[in-house]
């Protein structure tokens, strides 16, 4: 596998988030975050940490510059930090804030680096949590207030925005196992959450659109290829309801205007998405987008099983609590997640299907591991460079397949706080030491920078 066997023009980065790697949380005004509040929840994190310091990013980027340029990549995806920009979440934006993205976009544009905004990754203002976060319809409001703040300040060195990054995680994992930040355990009222955001994403792309003639728009879904364990008419329905709540629930909105009736039978919500979600709103949410972002780390196989008993922990997938996420006996990274490459060529093609004339983009990719540094100071990671060339080979083949496959996106540039997994989980091609901040590229980085080089690969090791 070498660069050359994709096309001229397919763009290959890398990307972070701002609470993942930023640090200063309390630096130049930053308000606090959703995240911020999660960490301090005794049990919350596995290793009991914050994102305080993460990477130290906010001090350090002229560093990580570097070391991207050193990759080779072509362009970065970086998230910007509402809070940071809006301390709660309303208002005038703050100086240092919009000046510390000003100089990133800045230093990778010299260095040949394009840069991609994601102007949300997670990290809503805890002012506006506070007043109801994404439950409530006005956070939308003001979502696009922020994003025609930063949009107007940072558009002549940013052309290529995302709206959201995986809002079935901020809307299911925050809102109804609570397993991520807010924390809260709604059940289904989870999908009042997903329908604000979503709504948000329109408002924000009309912000930006209004913004910069020359602005390209998208947003990001985490989508699965989900496939039935057996035969059954029980395992059928399973795959039907998790590929309903994990893709179709984001997708047909988007890009088809109106949300899967199925899955808000589901849900139990058909009344209230009845009442909520009106016509304005999905014309705003499927206003045409200029690339969809897909992030992809692994494949569901699902089957019907039994209804939880009393006490079973809140579940991400309200309505759908019987079914069974299924073992296939292929790889598993650090995460617990298996390996399936060809599983992202499965959901490139549903997207495709949905909007044949959208391009397309892997926004997310990548693996754990439990990265060890040798005597000598170095980290073999074979596991990862065979993670990645497998994926880039499935980059290929779906371009070989026709689909509208643009670029691809390794997770992540360096290592970094892994959300409630702290700082226990690896996904970086370059190694940190969190107590020092040392940076020390792997073994898979020296393979990224000569896959780019279109060099004969550095062994894996």
């Amino acid at each position: 596998m070498r660069r050359s066997d994709l096309p001229e023009d397919f763009v290959v980065g890398t990307a972070t988030a701002s609470y993942q790697i930023e640090g200063a949380t309390r630096e130049d005004g930053r308000g606090e975050s959703i995240w911020d509040t999660f960490a301090r929840v005794p049990g919350a994190i596995a290793d009991g940490s914050t994102g305080d310091v993460a990477d130290d990013h906010y001090h350090r980027w002229a560093e990580d510059v570097r070391l991207m340029s050193d990759l080779g990549v072509d362009a970065y995806r970086f998230s910007i930090a509402w809070p940071r920009i809006q301390p709660d979440g309303t208002g005038a934006p703050l100086k240092a804030g919009i000046d510390f993205y000003r100089r990133l976009a800045e230093g990778l544009r010299e260095r040949g680096i394009t840069p991609w905004a994601t102007l949300y990754h997670w990290d809503l203002p805890q002012a506006l949590e506070d007043r109801g976060g994404w439950l409530q319809r006005d956070t939308a409001m003001r979502f696009a207030d922020y994003a025609a703040q930063v949009a107007d300040r940072l558009g002549d060195v940013v052309t290529d925005w995302i709206t959201l990054n995986e809002p079935w995680c901020s809307a299911f994992l925050g809102y109804a196992s609570g397993h991520h930040a807010p924390g809260r355990t709604l059940g289904s009222t989870a999908s009042h959450a997903a329908h604000h955001l979503l709504l948000g994403h329109g408002h924000a792309l009309e912000a930006l659109r209004a913004s910069s003639s020359t602005a390209r728009v998208g947003t990001t879904l985490n989508l699965y290829s989900v496939q039935p364990a057996g035969d059954s008419d029980g395992d059928a329905d399973a795959a039907r309801r998790i590929d309903g709540l994990s893709n179709r629930l984001f997708l047909d909105p988007v890009l088809r205007g109106s949300y899967p009736a199925d899955v808000l039978d589901d849900l139990g919500e058909t009344a209230w998405f009845a009442e909520n979600a009106t016509d304005d709103d999905l014309r705003r949410i499927s206003a045409p987008i200029d690339f969809l972002g897909i992030n992809y780390y692994s494949r569901h196989t699902v089957a019907s099983g039994s209804t939880p008993a009393a006490g079973a922990p809140a579940s991400a997938y309200p309505g759908s609590e019987h079914v069974r996420f299924v073992r296939t006996g292929a790889p598993v990274t650090e995460m617990g997640w298996e390996i399936h490459p060809d599983g992202m060529v499965d959901v490139l093609r549903q997207a495709h299907e949905l909007a044949p004339e959208l391009p397309l983009y892997i926004t997310e990719n990548g693996a754990a591991y439990p990265d060890r540094v040798d005597e000598d100071g170095v980290i073999d990671d074979g596991a990862r460079t065979e993670y990645l060339e497998a994926h880039f080979e499935a980059a290929r083949d779906a371009v070989a397949e026709g689909l509208p496959l643009r670029g691809y996106f390794i997770w992540s540039l360096m290592d970094n706080w892994e959300w409630a997994w702290g700082y226990s989980r690896r996904f970086g091609l370059v190694h940190v030491d969190y107590r020092t901040q040392k940076r020390t590229p792997k073994r898979s980085a020296r393979w990224v920078a000569d896959f780019l080089r279109d060099a004969v690969p550095a062994s894996r090791g």
